[in-house]
């Protein structure tokens, strides 16, 4: 949940993952010129199955909830064998006869005959597509053996893609938010101040553009949307695979409608008692441990950017952050390279060890003074496309859901205290991650869920995936999750990387044996393989 730009808003990873988990493929087609948001491809070969009607479970609701349970989701052909629909649910659901918002929802029809159910998936952000997720990334998404039983159903959250989206700016206004380099040193007063006039004037272009809705794309909404789209869509019991932020919601929704969890995975999970602070903490500290990870195998290769011992090959990236900073880097295309558009690049390999060879690639040419390489990471990861155009709006929903889950701190003590914290936690990258409430404390709506512990009394049991070394959802978040609910086992994985379903085949036997039967170990299985 890191902001694109650490300067504008809370530096966390973004949770997106999945494209990012497929890295090693994305970063080629990126490199190629052809690069998709999640990299990923296939399994989108056609059932045969018509497209029609769902059938609600017609379960009882309060009378003015029952037009959004009750609804009738007419599935339509949209090629590649998926079928797309769309639904309605209120704006704000404490006012549910007012004004009401569309989700955009997409299925791939189970392919054997022994049908399960449905199998939602989600794969991040927040302000990622999971349609999009699983029209180009099915076979990445949801393990083909369980494509068989399941119909693979994905929608994109209120503000998200071709749901009722969240809009700001233009692209070139875009560009000027994630790419131009904000004049001062980093924390002085006229950084601070022009930090605040951007992250202000791209909040009031959020509102003009989006009106209401931007005070109700917060994650209990989507939630809510959630139940009733299950309802809809004519399933009694939810089976869900979460990544990443996708934990959150799956871990709110055991907690809000408990007896409506049948089989839920959480991998790469984000702890909903984590503060924003807390949670940009253990991102300093996993994309830190990342980061010399990385620098302990580049040293040991031949053609490595950096010299000496780890520690003096962290602070010679601190040097290059700086020397970004002071004299940005132009690339062909006019824009100038600066430390918050290189912590971009960075980050984007970190995801998997698969993709370090391109950070390597990458700051090698950084130190030859040619930036082109850099943006291309970056503009992967941010979803900008060669001809200056946005893939999606996921910048914007980004910052619009993150702004409303988690309160901004403004007391000039407590930021100071943080950023001391953050440095100590992170040599290399904590420096430029402080003061990152700026783009939260200026955003034109309140904050409106207060960080707090799941519990899920009453749910059948949930598969809680950790990856030892995430450098994006920390493992201890996944730890802290599953002592939380209830009914929850701890699946772990000892390895590197963001998620583990796709990574590790010890974990996709489980879940998929899970997901097909309802098996649950009766201990954790420490993964390693």
């Amino acid at each position: 949940m890191r902001s694109p730009s650490p300067a504008r808003t809370r530096p966390r990873a973004r949770n997106r993952m999945l494209g990012l988990a497929a890295a090693a493929t994305a970063l080629a087609l990126v490199l190629s010129g052809c690069s998709t948001w999640f990299g990923a491809t296939g399994g989108t070969s056609s059932t045969g199955q018509p497209a029609g009607s769902s059938t609600p479970t017609g379960e009882k609701v309060d009378a003015a909830l029952q037009p959004f349970y009750g609804q009738t989701l007419a599935w339509a052909d949209c090629g590649g064998g998926f079928q797309c629909a769309k639904a309605v649910v209120p704006l704000d659901w404490s006012e549910p006869t007012g004004d009401t918002v569309s989700l955009a929802l997409i299925k791939q029809p189970a392919k054997g005959s022994n049908r399960l159910g449905s199998l939602f998936v989600n794969p991040g952000g927040p302000g990622v597509s999971a349609v999009d997720f699983v029209k180009d990334s099915v076979d990445f998404a949801v393990d083909p053996e369980l494509q068989q039983q399941y119909d693979i159903v994905a929608f994109d959250p209120r503000g998200v893609g071709a749901s009722t989206e969240v809009s700001c700016v233009t692209p070139s206004q875009m560009d000027s938010y994630l790419y131009d380099v904000i004049p001062g040193a980093h924390g002085s007063a006229q950084w601070q101040a022009a930090a605040k006039a951007s992250a202000t004037a791209f909040g009031a272009g959020c509102l003009s553009k989006t009106g209401a809705l931007l005070g109700h794309v917060d994650t209990e909404s989507t939630v809510r949307d959630f139940d009733a789209l299950r309802a809809a869509i004519g399933d009694t019991g939810l089976n869900y695979l979460g990544y990443s932020y996708g934990t959150f919601i799956g871990a709110v929704y055991a907690d809000m409608f408990p007896t409506k969890v049948n089989r839920l995975v959480l991998d790469g999970v984000v702890d909903p008692t984590s503060t924003g602070f807390a949670s940009t903490l253990g991102q300093a500290k996993g994309f830190e441990g990342a980061m010399r990870a990385y620098l302990k195998d580049c040293l040991a290769s031949s053609g490595c950017p950096f010299s000496g011992t780890v520690d003096n090959a962290s602070k010679q990236v601190q040097t290059l952050l700086n020397a970004v900073d002071a004299s940005p880097i132009r690339a062909s295309d006019g824009r100038e390279l600066g430390s918050a558009s290189l912590l971009t690049a960075i980050f984007y390999p970190l995801y998997r060890q698969d993709s370090w060879p391109y950070l390597t690639q990458m700051v090698t040419q950084v130190k030859q003074g040619k930036a082109d390489l850099a943006f291309q990471l970056a503009d992967a990861y941010n979803g900008r496309n060669a001809d200056g155009t946005y893939q999606n709006n996921q910048t914007e929903a980004f910052t619009a859901i993150n702004c409303l889950d988690y309160p901004a701190v403004t007391d000039p003590a407590t930021i100071a205290q943080q950023n001391t914290e953050l440095i100590a936690a992170s040599p290399t990258f904590g420096p430029w991650w402080t003061y990152g409430d700026i783009g939260c404390a200026a955003w034109p709506v309140p904050a409106t869920r207060t960080p707090g512990p799941v519990s899920a009394v009453g749910a059948k049991p949930i598969l809680v995936v950790g990856t030892t070394d995430d450098p994006a959802t920390p493992y201890e978040d996944a730890q802290s999750v599953a002592k939380q609910l209830t009914s929850a086992q701890l699946i772990t994985y000892v390895g590197e990387g963001h998620t583990a379903y796709n990574t590790s085949t010890c974990v996709k036997k489980i879940v998929n044996e899970y997901f097909l039967t309802g098996t649950v170990p009766a201990s954790d299985p420490k993964c390693t393989n």
